[in-house]
């Protein structure tokens, strides 16, 4: 089997790269490098093919002919970076539309990444029937890709599983920096002796999802026979940014108190907890690592 991995040298990309490889799976990986980096993916470099190019242009290289799927990552995935640029929007959809051509082409199946960043506005736990309320530029992205990919389907056929992320750290998060997921900040900082920064007061809670546990639920989602939809992939519980912090000072054998400063963002998401009883009940998808798991993990 060979499968297109789009943002591979990301940092959930590089990670499900690894896993591919290590099931025998032929992989290809394109990626731009624009928030991922090449050392993600060192390791394994010559047991893969990698094509520097940005999604836009995967219509063009005839390595792609023959794929069995579609890993698509090749997102720009923070609120900031579409804040910071509106373009990004189109561009993003305009992407998936080109990965959605070539799937047409193979008649092959395209897993994607989604946000639970959709639900701003909703209260938990956040189910995928719940309205989109759309808050920002970035949830915009997301949910216009949706709704291409039903599109796809209804005109074409096209097979496509789209997957809410919530709050996905893990390894391999360097190259995203200040970009990266609260959990690897924190972790980052407090190494160092530093305090973290918490906009607020730290009660507001995230479902921090390890990224093993997301990319299982992709491969679920790639060997299903199902022909469209989309799932929330996270892990059904939620922790407030002190309690991890507390954690954290537990795991690093550290006593770092926070610096909290007022919220300066407009549309700040207070609270995610997923709803993950579709995902489990047709992928049979679970999320299977705790926090204190994960973390110990990256550290």
């Amino acid at each position: 089997m060979k499968y297109l991995v789009t943002g591979g040298a990301g940092f959930i990309g590089s990670n499900l790269v690894h896993d591919l490889i290590n099931e025998d799976y032929e992989v290809i990986v394109v990626d731009n490098l624009s928030t991922g980096s090449l050392e993600n993916i060192s390791d394994v470099l010559d047991k893969i093919k990698f094509i520097k190019a940005s999604c836009a242009e995967v219509l063009k290289f005839k390595e792609l002919a023959g794929i069995d799927g579609i890993y698509h990552y090749g997102v720009p995935s923070t609120t900031q970076l579409y804040r910071d640029n509106r373009s990004l929007v189109g561009q993003a959809v305009n992407d998936f539309i080109e990965v959605l051509e070539l799937a047409k082409r193979e008649n092959c199946t395209v897993v994607y990444a989604s946000s639970s960043s959709v639900y701003n506005g909703n209260k938990p736990p956040l189910r995928e029937d719940m309205p989109v309320l759309i808050k920002d530029f970035y949830t915009e992205a997301r949910y216009l890709m949706e709704r291409v990919a039903k599109l796809y389907n209804d005109f074409y056929g096209v097979k496509s599983i789209g997957f809410r992320f919530f709050s996905v750290y893990g390894p391999r998060e360097e190259a995203k920096k200040n970009f990266a997921n609260l959990i690897s900040q924190f972790m980052w900082d407090m190494k160092k002796g530093k305090s973290p920064l918490i906009y607020g007061d730290g009660t507001q809670t995230r479902d921090f999802t390890f990224v093993d546990d997301i990319n299982n639920g992709f491969k679920l989602g790639m060997n299903s026979d199902i022909d469209c939809d989309i799932f929330n992939l996270g892990t059904g519980r939620c922790y407030s940014l002190n309690k991890l912090v507390e954690i954290l000072n537990k795991i690093l054998n550290t006593n770092i108190e926070p610096v909290y400063e007022k919220n300066p963002l407009i549309n700040y998401v207070q609270e995610t907890l997923a709803d993950t009883s579709k995902a489990k009940n047709k992928l049979q998808f679970e999320a299977k690592i705790s926090l204190e798991e994960g973390i110990k993990k990256i550290v």
